[in-house]
């Protein structure tokens, strides 16, 4: 098991005023794009870091300037208006449901990047005179850049259209669920699923329950010991994959099992699927005949974790300095949710 020093940014969060453009939109119409810029945001594009913006602008005619530059795609849940740049960031971080310590703010005004600096100490935030460095920046640099990370932009893009969609649905929450027609798979991890394994061990923070994380070695080990079972869970829809969003780590002993790690990617909370791998562990349990426990370490952020283990029939059974040994009552089998196709692979 391994920690990281050093924290990955998941998304970079852009002024447009002598920031990404040169010049002032509101004085001068003819702004000029920066070229640097624009490849600083594609190669971080490609390796699956996210772009927002935080500007003090009009709205339209900034998206109508982005648009003609031909580079608005790249740009999520953009927050242009005349507020305080730093509501401006958490917005962003709300939105894309990420940790705000995890963004990257980028600003050619001092006074605007100490204004977030002070609201949000952790946030990253950096000079626009600096802006062609931040591809060699240690936090730009994640490990691996997997088929998920490249196309993490694109993935975003259809949670918006999910988003829009649930918003004009008239009904409840689960037909508008049903109307999706979700597939959950849960496999043995492969060889292949290493790299976005260990990048979901590293990016996912308040769905983890212990808050391990795990190199590829240590993964793949896993993968090859017979006393443990390392499972990837998958998700898609009718408007596209979700990618790999799930990950659990089963010890099996002789008469009971424990699980070291248990995670969900934070894009699917609110697809109600938070459930699905651990019943599957439960009932693969149950079938075994033996003891289910779980590991659990609480954090600031992921007590979602510890309520799905109570729900789901967990109680705590003994504690080791930080880790709480919790353990399933044998009773509290759930089924899958209705709404949703579960396919299970050996």
């Amino acid at each position: 098991m391994t920690t990281t020093a050093v924290t990955t940014v998941k998304c970079v969060v852009w002024d447009l005023d002598n920031t990404v453009w040169d010049g002032v939109l509101l004085e001068d119409g003819d702004v000029t794009l920066r070229p640097a810029v624009v490849d600083v945001i594609r190669t971080l594009d490609e390796r699956g870091i996210l772009h927002s913006i935080a500007s003090r602008n009009d709205h339209d005619a900034a998206m109508a300037k982005l648009e003609e530059f031909g580079i608005a795609e790249y740009f999520l849940h953009p927050q242009i208006n005349w507020g305080n740049k730093s509501d401006s960031v958490r917005a962003v971080a709300e939105a894309f449901n990420i940790g705000i310590d995890t963004l990257a703010f980028v600003d050619d005004q001092p006074f605007e990047r100490d204004e977030v600096r002070f609201a949000h100490e952790r946030v990253l935030c950096i000079d626009a005179l600096d802006a062609e460095t931040i591809p060699g920046m240690p936090q730009m640099q994640p490990r691996f850049v997997t088929a998920d990370s490249r196309e993490r932009r694109h993935l975003y893009r259809a949670d918006v259209q999910r988003q829009e969609a649930q918003e004009a649905h008239h009904g409840t929450d689960e037909e508008f669920l049903a109307s999706l027609g979700m597939r959950f798979t849960i496999a043995p991890a492969e060889e292949r699923d290493l790299q976005r394994a260990e990048e979901l061990t590293v990016r996912t923070n308040q769905l983890n329950a212990t808050g391990y994380t795990y190199s590829y070695e240590e993964l793949d080990a896993f993968r090859r010991s017979p006393d443990h079972d390392l499972l990837v869970a998958g998700l898609e829809d009718k408007y596209g994959t979700y990618g790999k969003i799930g990950l659990a780590l089963v010890e099996r002993g002789a008469s009971a099992w424990t699980v070291k790690l248990l995670l969900m990617s934070c894009r699917v909370m609110s697809r109600g699927v938070g459930s699905v791998l651990l019943g599957h562990l439960i009932r693969s349990a149950h079938d075994a005949g033996v003891t289910l426990r779980a590991e659990f370490v609480p954090t600031s952020r992921n007590r979602t974790m510890y309520v799905t283990y109570k729900f789901a029939g967990f109680r705590e059974v003994a504690k080791n300095g930080d880790v709480s040994v919790l353990e399933h009552d044998g009773t509290h089998l759930q089924g899958f949710p209705p709404y949703m196709d579960v396919t299970v692979e050996r």
